[in-house]
């Protein structure tokens, strides 16, 4: 390639570069999206999971709908290995988009994964303290010196963390156990460990009598609760910014169908199919608007927790720098899709401190 033609590539990158995220063309026509899913959900034929719009889009078949007049297959890979493993697909080449928690993305991140947050899918999602029923653990503070379970590596981890700080407790002052959730539910009920730190299923524990919450992370703060989010590769957000548009505006419309207080039952009926009963979803959405926990927002919040999950996940030795957060996320689609679908205010949003802003 001789200096001229160098330079006419290096104009072509930076002029698509420059045009908004709906404008850009590519030469290769698209006939298949990846999308990871950090979670290996429920059953099969369809695999169910709940609690997310996301999960709401693949329950309905929006994406696949969206995208059929034009022959584009949406291939779904649900990931038993949660984050951990979606990132190996991510490393692989073998994803364009994936939904999952902030600590896994951010590990991907610190070692120099391409990649953009596109939306909220899953925000100020509950985490809970359960104990044995007998337990006289009546707080966090009085973990120390206990034997706690914690899905490590996942976004439970370092929500965990960041309230057992909040609370006085560093990870050494108690001895934490790294076990999936459902191994960590075993080993409560085998009294194996004196506390869970874990998700809503441990509201089916309780409800058997086999164990007892003592603290939730809404009830306390939303800076201790898990947000989980939908990004996308640079390498795809490149070659086909077009599909990258429809897939958030899509998603936004998702999110605002399920929003509206009027379809809270047929949202729980939908997520009662999943990995719980419709009555823990209900639970553990108690005193929350479905606006507050649906929302797409990229907020100054979200922002927040990433920040301060990259300096937690560093300072417990998970990753070897701290990533640069705020350019990572990318609002250019979801604020076309806000003002395309005239939802702009629709969501509320929040600031660091966990408070309605506006």
């Amino acid at each position: 390639m001789n200096p001229r033609q160098r330079l006419g590539l290096l104009a072509l990158a930076f002029s698509l570069s420059s045009i908004g995220p709906a404008q850009a063309q590519t030469a290769e026509p698209l006939k298949v999206i990846r999308i990871g899913v950090a979670t290996g959900g429920v059953g099969s034929n369809p695999i169910r999971h709940g609690g997310t719009t996301t999960a709401l889009a693949y329950t309905d078949g929006a994406l696949e709908e969206a995208f059929k007049k034009d022959g584009i297959q949406v291939q779904w890979t649900f990931f038993k290995g949660a984050g951990p493993a979606v990132n190996e697909a991510l490393v692989n080449g073998q994803l364009d988009f994936a939904w999952q928690g902030d600590l896994p993305s951010i590990v991907a991140r610190a070692n120099g994964v391409k990649t953009r947050i596109i939306a909220g899918s899953g925000v100020r999602t509950g985490l809970y303290l359960a104990v044995q029923p007998d337990s006289d653990i009546r707080r966090i503070e009085d973990l120390k010196g206990k034997k706690v379970a914690l899905f490590k590596g996942t976004n439970l981890h370092l929500a965990a963390v960041a309230a057992l700080a909040a609370h006085g407790l560093k990870e050494r002052d108690l001895k934490l156990i790294n076990l999936d959730i459902p191994g960590s539910e075993t080993a409560l009920v085998n009294k194996d460990v004196d506390a869970v730190f874990s998700y809503v299923g441990l509201f089916n524990l309780r409800d058997k009598g086999l164990a007892k919450i003592v603290w939730s992370a809404a009830a306390d703060n939303y800076k201790y609760t898990r947000q989980t989010h939908l990004l996308v590769t640079d390498e795809f957000a490149a070659k086909q910014p077009q599909a990258v548009q429809r897939v958030v505006t899509t998603l936004v419309k998702v999110a605002h169908r399920y929003s509206d207080e009027a379809n809270r039952a047929d949202l729980f009926e939908r997520w009662g199919k999943t990995e719980y009963p419709e009555k823990i979803w209900r639970e553990d959405f108690i005193g929350q608007p479905l606006r507050v926990r649906l929302s797409p927002l990229l907020d100054t919040f979200l922002v927040s927790r990433y920040e301060e999950a990259a300096k937690d996940a560093h300072a417990l030795k998970l990753t070897r720098s701290v990533p640069e957060i705020h350019s990572w996320f990318d609002r250019r689609y979801l604020n076309v899709a806000l003002k395309e679908l005239k939802l702009e205010g629709f969501w509320p949003a929040y600031g660091a401190d966990g408070q309605l802003s506006h």
